[in-house]
């Protein structure tokens, strides 16, 4: 307990007799469904939606949950997911980048050049990729910053132009096939963790996420303000760690959890921990939600903008090689089709508002299952393409709707 504040003095945030304060179990209930009236929904609709697609599919094909194929899908969703993350990033600050299918179609090309035909080592192949990536999101930074041309016309035009660089690289022959059987290529198809390591990493997921809320109650108590108790702490954390526990045990009761899929987590978990924990974090939302604001609060509004475009570019390069590494190739088709699509409905869809200022990095994560699972259950019944892109279309219309009521529903409730 810090030495300024009294112990025996009422806390800080619950001194005002007119605020309404909810205690015990019952309270958090009830705070929790007036923040819901109030229009911070946060992972709810995705969450009530994923668990409708999972029923639904469930019931036409009982393969759908089986865990071959959730191992399948967690491959897939780990290279669109990593450029989705990336589109996350651009959201927070009111931005869009409609480039990153090229840009990643543009990174697995370079990838097959340098590695394939030029004989570089993998690992200097993949930086190469990420440096040109970095190059293209400080170019649209600069455009952005410099002459003011608005983020959609700047990645528009970019679409193209690395479109055209992709196909001049592949040349004639449209593709480059990698090396089978190589490190790489392992890693995007058949590499999965021993089981041990899905059940210790699951535990220490529990883990951090209570050190992590207890630090945070620690402080609060210190300077006076309310704080949820230890057994609270305690209990989601121990319902954590047992659901984690539960999903690495049926995964392995197949080949496991990918790495791939454990290294498009990492990401996440970094990621979440940036936009929440730091001060460059806290610069996004703030830029996102009033630029004006944050420049006359003393952010460097240009340098928090130039680092959502790079972010964004890397992040859809790391897509881009992991996707040549699922595949085993480098191909003219890589990044076009629907990965624009995809990444971008991720994103909303996982809960980031299209209007900035509000998002998480669990949104690419839970967007991207939402997406892959639609993509996969339709696989499953073996209906057209088609349907796949009106289904996802219909998904992320119904996201966009969402956000936008529960962004008037916050205006009203004073919660914007």
């Amino acid at each position: 307990m810090s030495k300024d504040i009294d112990p025996g003095a009422p806390l800080l945030d619950r001194a005002d007799e007119r605020l309404k304060h909810e205690a015990g179990l019952g309270g958090a209930i009830r705070a929790f469904l007036d923040r819901v009236r109030s229009g911070d929904l946060g992972s709810l609709p995705v969450v009530v939606g994923l668990i409708i697609i999972c029923v639904v599919f469930q019931t036409l094909n009982p393969i759908f949950l089986s865990p071959n194929n959730l191992v399948n899908l967690l491959f897939d969703c780990s290279t669109v997911g990593v450029i989705a993350l990336g589109i996350v990033c651009i959201l927070m600050v009111g931005e869009i980048d409609l480039s990153v299918g090229s840009v990643s179609g543009l990174a697995s090309a370079l990838l097959g050049v340098f590695w394939v035909n030029m004989g570089w080592p993998a690992v200097l192949a993949i930086l190469a990729a990420l440096v040109v990536g970095a190059l293209i999101g400080s170019l649209y930074a600069a455009l952005f910053n410099r002459f003011g041309m608005p983020s959609f016309v700047a990645t528009l035009a970019g679409l193209l132009a690395v479109l055209g660089l992709q196909l001049y690289l592949l040349g004639s022959t449209g593709s480059i096939n990698l090396p089978y059987g190589s490190p790489v290529v392992s890693f995007g198809q058949t590499m999965v963790m021993p089981h041990i390591v899905a059940y210790v990493l699951a535990a220490l997921a529990g883990l951090a996420m209570f050190a992590t809320e207890y630090r945070t109650a620690a402080r609060r108590r210190e300077a006076g303000l309310s704080s949820s108790s230890l057994g609270g702490l305690l209990l989601r954390a121990i319902v954590v760690t047992v659901v984690l526990e539960f999903v690495a045990f049926y995964l392995n009761q197949d080949r496991g959890v990918p790495w791939m899929f454990g290294l498009f987590v990492g990401l996440v978990v970094v990621m979440n921990y940036a936009l929440t924990r730091t001060k460059w974090g806290r610069s996004m939302t703030a830029v996102g939600g009033n630029r004006e604001a944050a420049r006359r609060a003393g952010i460097n509004v240009r340098f928090t903008y130039a680092s959502a475009f790079v972010l964004c570019s890397v992040l859809a390069s790391a897509g881009g090689i992991l996707s040549a590494a699922r595949l085993a190739t480098s191909s003219q088709q890589a990044g076009t089709g629907d990965v624009n699509l995809n990444a971008i409905a991720s994103a909303v869809i996982g809960g980031t508002s299209l209007f900035g200022g509000r998002g998480s990095a669990f949104s690419a994560l839970l967007g991207i299952i939402v997406i892959q699972s639609i993509a996969s259950g339709l696989t499953l019944l073996d209906l057209s393409s088609s349907l796949r892109y009106m289904i996802t279309g219909a998904v992320l219309a119904i996201a966009v709707i969402v956000d936008s009521l529960a962004r008037r529903s916050r205006v009203s409730h004073g919660r914007a």
